[in-house]
């Protein structure tokens, strides 16, 4: 039996993998996987699910929805790309990553039908996930989609609940370059007589949403139409309280989230009515251990309080370091930036310093003018192949009055941060998973995922 190290090294030498090489890994249809769910034996019929899309905000709505099922006694699996430290972060059990030799023993099994059917990196990572899941017969899976919707391949199941947090301009070269365009892409994970929750209303995204709910006869909710989330007291850099509500009735007072940033609370709307809408289906044996009516809303509770240590949910708006503080948040696309730099822009730190990489398949320019000119820059390149060169991204910063110096690593460009920084003021590390996946501290380990 091979090491896990060589079985990593197969799957990423091997199989074409978007995280390294980008849209040419992106495979349009769904036959690798179907191809390869039949010769595992269809593994995603054997357990229920919720499915997630969305431009932004889909893996923290992934999260909250797997800790809130989790507090409610169920065994949830978890489903989520790409990865930031460790390659097992893709797929977890109650926030258990698979297991290093389940890894190994899956890909030994299934090596000639790998090599027979060929399919890209991130396929085989859905089969894998799937087939740990229906394995351990979990009692409900949270699937992330990882582009787009209609021709991603989680798209092969049918779960209980679909959803779609918003939609925003990201991957226009392979969604399309027109929001109408980009929500049929994730209006394409809307099944007949499933029901839909959508985030956020969007003038443009709404009719296609609409029509397409409409054509498969799924219920479709809009969660900003009916939840309201409303700050209740004051927020620290790792929790927030909430006063929650529905339709102006009170649901949850001093809610409390162990998760922050300026997004939490859009996230934290489509999550509970997604909960919400769960729980009200016209199924009520859903689960075999559903929620009694009087516990609904507390599990939300019981579940987000422990957010992160439920789920190992990292890489948004955590803190990695104190006095100065040091912040990773890995927004990378232009709805996502200014969220998170609006918020920057009333703060009152004596100086931001900005330590930032993109990749190198889409285009800078859009979201470079989003950048506040009075902070400094630490300009670095992610350490994978489609990591933008951080000499051309300190270039092309320039022109927008954006300057600072270019590093060779990005830890190199946070350490000349850290040097530079006064204890009062902020380092924002950002612009690309990969590059906050290069700071963010070594996971603790967990000896059963061993």
């Amino acid at each position: 039996m091979p090491s896990y190290k060589a079985t990593l090294e197969y799957l990423y030498a091997q199989l074409p993998m978007f995280q390294r090489i980008g849209p040419a890994a992106y495979k349009k249809d769904l036959g690798n996987t179907l191809a390869l769910c039949a010769h595992l034996g269809n593994p995603h019929r054997q357990f229920r699910s919720i499915h997630i899309a969305g431009t932004n905000g889909k893996g923290s709505v992934s999260h909250m929805l797997a800790a809130i099922c989790q507090a409610a006694g169920l065994k949830t699996g978890l489903y989520t790309s790409p990865h930031y430290k460790d390659f097992r972060e893709r797929i977890k059990i109650d926030g258990t990553l698979i297991p290093r030799q389940r890894i190994v023993a899956f890909v030994e099994e299934h090596r000639t039908a790998i090599e027979s059917i060929q399919p890209s990196f991130f396929e085989i990572c859905v089969a894998m996930a799937f087939d740990h899941f229906a394995r351990e017969k979990v009692d409900i899976a949270i699937v992330e989609v990882g582009l787009g919707g209609r021709l991603d391949s989680t798209n092969v199941i049918t779960p209980l609940l679909s959803v779609i947090t918003n939609i925003s301009f990201d991957h226009m070269n392979m969604l399309g370059d027109t929001l109408p365009q980009i929500a049929g892409e994730k209006a394409g994970i809307i099944k007949p007589g499933i029901p839909v929750v959508v985030g956020e209303t969007h003038p443009e995204s709404a009719p296609v949403f609409e029509r397409t709910a409409q054509e498969k006869q799924a219920p479709l909710t809009y969660a900003d139409r009916h939840i309201r989330i409303v700050p209740d007291g004051a927020t620290d850099w790792t929790s927030s309280d909430f006063r929650v509500f529905e339709n102006k009735h009170l649901l949850a007072n001093h809610l409390r989230v162990e998760a922050a940033g300026p997004y939490l609370a859009r996230n934290l709307a489509t999550a509970i009515q997604a909960w919400l809408t769960l729980n009200r289906s016209e199924h009520p044996d859903w689960l075999p251990v559903a929620p009694a009516k009087d516990q609904v809303i507390p599990l939300i509770g019981t579940g987000l309080h422990n957010l992160r240590a439920r789920t190992r949910f990292i890489g948004r708006w955590q803190v990695i370091g104190r006095q100065p503080v040091v912040l990773c948040d890995s927004a990378h696309n232009e709805a996502g930036l200014t969220t998170v730099l609006g918020h920057l822009e009333k703060s009152t730190y004596p100086q931001v310093h900005l330590v930032m990489g993109f990749v190198n398949d889409k285009s800078v320019d859009g979201v470079l003018k989003l950048f506040p000119a009075g902070a400094r820059y630490y300009f670095a390149k992610a350490n994978i192949p489609r990591g933008l060169d951080a000499g051309s991204l300190r270039d092309q910063a320039a022109k927008h009055g954006l300057h600072g110096r270019a590093y060779t690593s990005v830890r190199q460009a946070l350490k000349a941060a850290r040097r530079a920084a006064g204890p009062d003021d902020l380092i924002l590390v950002t612009g690309s998973i990969f590059v906050v996946a290069e700071v963010l501290p070594e996971r603790q380990k967990n000896s059963a995922a061993q």
